[in-house]
């Protein structure tokens, strides 16, 4: 009976983040909604942010700040839904450490001549279980 708010609150410092990517694109035009307890939001300055901003050719589809999903449009949000929240369980098992696991992760692929995103563990295990 505790396990699900605990994973919220274990989660809430990187929620926080992403509620700060929603308001930027609440005030663009953006929306969202909540689908199986996640935010999910797209439009506006998200857009933007997805495109440009993000790691690889062509940018994002989605992405995911604990228990907020960024994406395009809702079709690429459920397009990528069950690959999102597979990382929506790893920010409820790493909590605040999710981040910096990830950037060494990926640092340590940089490191070692392998992929930085394709190649990162988290990535990996999103990927697997799709």
């Amino acid at each position: 009976m505790l396990r699900r708010p605990l994973a919220y609150l274990w989660a809430s410092p990187n929620t926080l983040l992403g509620l700060v990517l929603c308001l930027a694109a609440f005030l663009t035009r953006g929306r969202g909604s909540v689908v199986d307890g996640v935010l999910e939001v797209h439009g506006g300055i998200v857009s933007f942010v997805l495109r440009r901003l993000t790691v690889g050719a062509g940018g994002a589809a989605a992405m995911t700040v604990g228990h907020v999903v960024v994406g395009l449009d809702p079709e690429r949000l459920a397009r990528t839904r069950f690959h999102e929240r597979v990382h929506v369980a790893q920010y409820e098992r790493w909590g605040p450490l999710f981040l910096p696991a990830y950037a060494l992760s990926s640092l340590w692929c940089l490191c070692t001549g392998r992929r930085p995103y394709r190649d990162n563990a988290f990535e990996r295990e999103a990927y697997a279980a799709e």
